[in-house]
């Protein structure tokens, strides 16, 4: 039923956009010598031509995964405070940009840092195509700024790591068997209140056969936390099926596999210049406020137009 939905949404924008297109032909043989509406004819064609590179674009998302919504998660690299911080800035980035495009974005759980900024977070974004768009954030982001939190001011470079991943259905792309599940219980630590300090409402779960572990402790409820749980657990163990399969494809075909998880994918810099810069596609730009506002689209848009073509 997802599924089709989202075929008869595909259908719908096309035929929206066909009858908009037929609306401005009509107003074209109308407005010769009307100057103002000549400008108004010449603003929708720019909308219409924005809308059909969008749909175009979708036209790279082959994997059936690619429609489904995101979890996204952030970790700080190696560096305390400053990694902390940048991890921060990262899930504020990724919200900003889900608000623009129009998704809806929760954050599942974050881990905050000890002096400022987060240890990590796990956030779920939902939308059309939010894994296909967002897909082109996975790997490492690096930062280089002026510290906030260095007394002398220095320059300091600092990492931290996005992963994304498909949400994945329950109990039809990965069916946890109850004894494959070890479930632990354990007081919340961090902010939160006497409630969460007090009661046993933490969960961590770990996939008994694969050893992978997931803890969840920002709700109040645990059972709300071992939903969560299970939720992010269900899209990792996903991930990591997908990954064994493109990597026995790239195998099969005889590409070079890559051993390093994970690779530097962009770097922010705001001193001593201004410039972000994708290390996949070498598109960038001297305008890093308005990317880190969430203006992230010129960059997902050159990363999927470098994998046109591609089988």
């Amino acid at each position: 039923m997802r599924r089709l939905a989202e075929r008869r949404r595909e259908v719908a924008e096309w035929r929206e956009l066909e009858k908009r297109v037929a609306d401005v032909s009509e107003l074209i043989t109308l407005a010769e010598g009307d100057a103002q509406l000549e400008q108004e004819i010449g603003s929708e064609v720019e909308k219409l031509a924005a809308h059909l590179d969008e749909l175009e674009l979708e036209t790279v998302f082959k994997s059936e995964y690619d429609e489904r919504n995101a979890i996204l998660a952030i970790h700080a690299g190696a560096g305390g405070t400053e990694s902390q911080d940048w991890a921060e800035i990262l899930m504020r980035m990724y919200l900003r940009w889900a608000e623009r495009r129009g998704y809806k974005a929760e954050i599942l759980d974050v881990s905050p840092g000890e002096e400022a900024g987060i240890k990590s977070v796990v956030v779920g974004i939902s939308g059309s195509y939010a894994c296909g768009y967002l897909k082109s954030e996975h790997g490492v982001h690096r930062l280089v700024r002026l510290s906030p939190f260095d007394a002398d001011h220095a320059r300091h470079t600092s990492f931290a790591l996005v992963e994304v991943m498909p949400e994945a259905e329950e109990d039809v792309d990965i069916a946890l068997k109850p004894d494959d599940l070890k479930v632990e219980v354990f007081r919340s630590s961090g902010p939160g209140g006497q409630h969460m300090q007090k009661t046993s409402s933490a969960v961590r779960l770990t996939h008994l056969p694969s050893g992978m572990a997931v803890t969840c402790q920002s709700e109040r409820s645990q059972h709300q936390n071992k939903e969560i749980a299970l939720k992010i657990l269900r899209s990792r163990l996903l991930e990591t099926e997908l990954e064994k399969k493109a990597e026995e494809r790239a195998r099969l075909k005889g590409k070079r596999i890559s051993a390093e998880w994970g690779s530097q994918i962009r770097s922010y810099v705001l001193h001593p210049y201004k410039m972000v810069k994708d290390h996949r596609t070498d598109y960038q730009t001297s305008n890093p406020e308005a990317v880190l506002d969430g203006e992230l689209d010129d960059f997902i848009t050159a990363y999927l137009r470098s994998k046109l073509g591609e089988e």
